[in-house]
């Protein structure tokens, strides 16, 4: 049985660690892997170090791709529904993090075990990192199970910790390249939910994820990152991205099991509603985030309409 996993690295002026990560591709213990890069316009070194790693390891092995200048969002989804790009898996990447060696066979391991007609999403906490490679903690340790109910509040993983199979790769193609979503990662993890599929999220980290000045709160880590995260809910960046999210799930609708559609019909008359109506149905829908905290934090946006 062919186990085939296309890598999608996305890149931008990625040459101070970018071969960091190409390095630990080659280093998988799960071989059988092609690399499919969609450069979004870089004018440093990352095309030709990319073009001496494809001399390296065989044209084979490794395809580069235009991006089409739309931004981080754009750019993963246009290399997932570029129809060139053709695997039994595929695996998101970032071009600055450094991969766990046994990152694609941890993730192999479990997408075996589940059907090839149902959409199965692999994902893992991180191990932080600063910029010279220096362990700074661990992404949050999520233990509620991942679910459309919580895939419609929150995003349990980062997109560089992904790994999916062909049946969730056609749902992302129903939708398109252009669906208007809030990230990437989160979309992959609602579509995947909303029709049915299957979810592990595997608290052993399979990645070293570099953390920037400009992204701290990425990882949703100490108390910046989460006063950040506050702000903008109350901004209204949740209700925003809640939105495009709720459009985005219609190119799906046909495909939703039939609880999720009515949950989703839920969630769409609660948010429209006022004060204690919105209160009383969206308790009734059963959408949950992975902490108190974060539940506490959803009430509250709930009670001010920002969710």
């Amino acid at each position: 049985m062919s186990e085939r996993i296309a890598i999608l690295l996305c890149t931008y002026q990625g040459e101070k660690y970018l071969a960091s990560q190409l390095d630990s591709f080659a280093a998988q213990t799960h071989t059988d892997w092609v690399l499919a890069v969609s450069d979004d316009g870089s004018v440093d070194r990352t095309r030709a170090m990319l073009a001496d790693y494809r001399l390296k390891w065989g044209a084979s092995k490794l395809n580069l791709y235009e991006g089409p200048r739309r931004g981080f969002v754009g750019n993963f989804l246009s290399l997932t529904c570029n129809a060139q790009v053709q695997a039994d898996y595929y695996s998101f990447s970032d071009q600055d993090d450094i991969w766990h060696a046994e990152k694609l066979e941890h993730a192999m391991e479990w997408l075996r075990t589940v059907p090839s007609d149902t959409p199965a999403l692999y994902c893992t906490r991180t191990l932080l990192v600063n910029e010279e490679n220096r362990p700074i903690g661990l992404s949050p340790l999520f233990q509620r199970r991942p679910a459309f109910e919580n895939a419609l509040a929150q995003n349990i993983a980062g997109g560089n910790t992904m790994v999916f199979n062909n049946a969730a790769r056609q749902l992302l193609l129903r939708a398109g390249p252009l669906v208007d979503v809030a990230a990437h990662d989160w979309w992959v993890y609602l579509a995947v939910t909303a029709c049915g599929g299957q979810v592990k999220y595997d608290s052993r980290p399979s990645l070293r994820y570099r953390q920037h000045n400009s992204n701290l709160i990425g990882a949703n880590r100490g108390l910046l990152a989460r006063l950040t995260r506050i702000r903008m809910l109350f901004k209204g960046h949740l209700k925003e991205w809640n939105a495009r999210n709720i459009e985005a799930l219609g190119q799906l609708r046909s495909l939703m099991t039939p609880p999720n559609v009515t949950l989703l019909s839920d969630f769409i008359r609660a948010r429209d509603s006022a004060l204690f109506g919105r209160i009383r149905k969206f308790r009734s829908t059963g959408i949950y985030r992975q902490t108190a905290l974060g539940n506490f934090g959803m009430l509250l946006a709930v009670i001010f309409n920002k969710l």
